[in-house]
């Protein structure tokens, strides 16, 4: 038979059995990025990436929105799951509350939270941790600088990123007991996130301290940290996805945080039908955080210090290191 035959045979037996064309309908995905966006170049573009993957690889209906203010949050999960949606990720624990309650609304609908943690029977939570991969990043820092200064620049002032800056201090002090960190935040709401400028006012003072590496962990707003890096000519250490690219030669590293890799395996697990709630971890061991080497970077390390760099990675896996939590011990 010709092609266009075939189809037709196939298309009168199943219609003949009945069956309806919602059986081939596609697993839709809904995704809530935060109020970052899509192109932060760090958290939620990681999140989008791996959502987009899901699209390609795994023929998936994705649909994203981004949340002007943590006031539209419910609401944006609320239309999701009134629209049937299979799967719905929230990305940031902001969205915690939003999620915790429109869960319990529609029992049905499966539901992920990045960052957040929701104890429901249709919601999985995935968490990240970050004290790790931030130990790696002091310890690049303080490995690095020359004058002994090195600095952190976090977003919103939130226990979440005081857990990079324990682990990142831990780190540092663990390279060189001598090393000197100076610490700012750039506020207590979610503009945090996305104010460049005050990034890059706050890098400005470090540098007239002598601070010589920055590392921030400040979504989009870390942009200002890589510009005043180039002008004042010394390293930024970038955050969650690979911001090597951004400023090479002037990005040190950057501390992987594979959101793109957990929002990819959660979709996953629902094409498959293998979903489950409950709390997934992702850390040094299972790859979920790490830290970036890469054609922008390499140049920059020798091969003492990117051996170095392996085996305290291997000691924090081992436990031969501990590194500190900022969650267990404020």
């Amino acid at each position: 038979m010709r092609k266009n035959q075939i189809f037709r045979y196939f298309a009168v037996c199943f219609f003949s059995f009945g069956i309806s064309s919602t059986v081939f309908a596609a697993i839709k995905i809904g995704l809530v990025l935060d109020k970052g966006g899509k192109d932060d170049k760090s958290f939620n573009t990681s999140a989008y990436e791996g959502a987009k993957k899901a699209e390609k690889e795994l023929g998936i209906e994705l649909k994203y929105v981004e949340a002007t203010d943590h006031n539209s949050l419910e609401t944006l999960h609320r239309n999701f799951a009134q629209k049937k949606y299979d799967l719905i990720i929230g990305i940031g624990f902001a969205q915690t509350d939003a999620i915790k309650k429109v869960s319990a609304l529609f029992p049905e609908t499966q539901f992920a939270i990045v960052d957040g943690e929701v104890s429901a029977k249709n919601v999985r939570s995935l968490l990240f941790e970050e004290h790790e991969g931030s130990f790696l990043m002091g310890s690049a820092a303080a490995m690095k600088s020359k004058t002994e200064v090195i600095g952190f620049i976090g977003g919103m002032d939130i226990p979440l990123i005081r857990r990079f800056q324990k682990g990142y201090d831990a780190g540092a002090k663990h390279v060189n007991p001598k090393v000197m960190i100076i610490h700012n935040y750039i506020g207590v709401t979610g503009e945090a996130w996305n104010n460049p400028a005050k990034a890059k006012e706050m890098a400005f003072s470090q540098i007239g301290q002598k601070a010589d590496v920055i590392f921030h962990a400040a979504g989009a707003s870390g942009a200002g940290l890589f510009d005043a890096a180039a002008e004042k000519k010394i390293f930024a250490i970038g955050v969650d996805s690979n911001q090597n690219w951004i400023k090479p030669g002037v990005v040190l590293t950057s501390m992987l945080k594979r959101v793109d890799v957990a929002v990819f395996e959660t979709i996953k697990s629902v094409t498959e039908k293998k979903f489950q709630s409950g709390i997934m971890r992702f850390g040094l061991k299972n790859s979920g955080v790490d830290w970036a080497l890469d054609a922008n970077n390499e140049k920059l390390w020798s091969s003492a210090e990117k051996q170095k760099m392996t085996e305290i990675k291997k000691q924090i896996i081992s436990g031969k290191i501990s590194v500190p939590d900022y969650y267990k011990t404020k």
